[in-house]
């Protein structure tokens, strides 16, 4: 079983995506670089959850898996 994400992990995640879609990917490196410049005094750990947690979310999207409720559904939005 994989680890849970906290609400605050997917309230930062979804807000990001929700203002700056096409700055995000399915490649964590360059996600957890976007988080680090569009976020202020995050900690290491939080910005890599928040990155691993945009990447999930567009992988997911792009392989067209159904996502959970409370996921965001990213039909508008190419990657």
């Amino acid at each position: 079983m994989g680890k849970v994400k906290t609400e605050q992990i997917k309230h930062i995640a979804k807000e990001l995506i929700a203002k700056f879609p096409e700055k995000f990917s399915t490649n964590f490196e360059d996600n957890k670089h976007m988080v680090s410049a569009l976020t202020e005094q995050i900690t290491t750990r939080v910005r890599n959850q928040v990155a691993g947690y945009i990447t999930r979310t567009y992988t997911l999207n792009q392989q067209g898996v159904p996502l959970q409720e409370d996921e965001i559904l990213l039909e508008d939005t190419e990657v």
